[in-house]
């Protein structure tokens, strides 16, 4: 059964839930069980070690832009309608929303799809603060924050097309982003051997950027064969968690979206990875002092992601496996924050209890 057929069995909200529901599952298995994280990679990183977590990361990443960029090359997709690239973007939102993302992700040890897979594996923390996330960039899109987030992105802003590609404006195309992410692939490639990995963290790398492509290229195909205006997106999770926040409080009769499907199968595919692993353990506070940090750190990512148009995952990974300037540029924020954040935490007095678990 080809796109068309199952869209006009099902429907567009219902195949993009679907398609939803197994990029989600790829993706929280393949996370869960490398340890993938932008947190942890950006400590790495400003601590001066080429290490495990850096590896996975940038394994991951060259992967989505391999892939992604692959499939554009091959004629399977086409990401020129992606709201990335040809609607009007901030550049003052892009960098400031990333530098408050990055300096929150590290407060509270992990970025928005690293709290929803620690949810699944029983950590209370990631719990609490995956719901204040979700509360603050709600309130951020359109509550009591979207003044401010709009004023701030106002304040440099970029018109959709050429402008918002790193190819177009280098006179590039996608056989050259594809070689781009070749070599950074290699690049990881080589660190991770030499790090003595286990197939679960090749296979696991590798899986979670393939996702973020396969998020591209799902949502595309429903593009092309629908009648109806579908609107091509990527993996991202500032925008469904803000959505399933208004889906559980407002009244039911929404149509289902890519967002919604996304969700639960993240959470259900890093069970199943915990399971597998046996890494399932309920895991509270360690002491009353860690709170507040988790708390100010989840208000600052919740903010940030929607001033800069997307997460660690959505921005940093989505929108940089498509060239978008405004990605690449919160990224970049999001490992300043995070260096900055780190250096901070790392010289406040020490109050944790004796025993306090420092596990994110």
């Amino acid at each position: 059964m080809d796109a068309t057929a199952w869209i006009e069995r099902w429907g567009e909200p219902a195949v993009l839930a679907l398609c939803g529901l197994v990029v989600g599952l790829g993706f929280g298995f393949f996370a869960q069980r490398s340890r993938f994280c932008l947190r942890a990679a950006v400590i790495e990183f400003w601590h001066g070690r080429f290490g495990e977590k850096l590896a996975v990361w940038l394994l991951a990443f060259s992967a989505a832009v391999v892939a992604v960029q692959g499939f554009v090359v091959a004629g399977w997709l086409d990401v020129g309608t992606a709201r990335q690239l040809s609607a009007r973007g901030s550049l003052s939102g892009a960098l400031i929303g990333g530098l408050i993302f990055g300096f929150g992700m590290v407060m509270t040890r992990g970025c928005a799809s690293r709290l929803l897979v620690l949810t699944a594996n029983g950590n209370l923390r990631a719990l609490l603060s995956g719901l204040i996330f979700a509360v603050v960039a709600q309130a951020s899109l359109g509550g009591v924050l979207a003044p401010l987030r709009e004023t701030i992105a106002g304040w440099w802003v970029v018109e959709g097309g050429a402008s918002r590609s790193l190819l177009a404006l280098a006179g590039a195309g996608p056989l050259d982003g594809l070689v781009f992410g070749a070599v950074w692939l290699v690049t990881a490639g080589f660190f991770a051997h030499y790090s003595g990995w286990s197939a679960w963290k090749w296979v696991g790398g590798l899986g979670t950027g393939l996702m973020v492509a396969l998020a591209w290229l799902g949502t595309y195909q429903v593009m092309a064969h629908s009648f109806e205006p579908v609107q091509i997106q990527g993996l991202t999770f500032s925008g469904p968690s803000a959505e399933w926040l208004m889906r559980v409080l407002a009244e039911p009769g929404k149509p289902w979206t890519f967002g919604l499907g996304l969700m639960p199968g993240v959470f259900l595919g890093s069970l199943v990875g915990a399971l597998i692993g046996r890494d399932w353990k309920l895991e509270g506070f360690g002491g009353a002092y860690t709170m507040p940090r988790y708390i100010i750190g989840a208000i600052f990512m919740g903010f940030g992601s929607m001033l800069a148009g997307g997460c660690a995952v959505g921005a940093g990974m989505t929108g940089g496996a498509i060239f978008a300037t405004t990605a690449w540029l919160t990224l970049g924020g999001m490992w300043v924050g995070g260096g900055l954040a780190d250096r901070l935490l790392d010289r406040a007095p020490a109050t944790a209890p004796a025993g306090a678990s420092a596990a994110p």
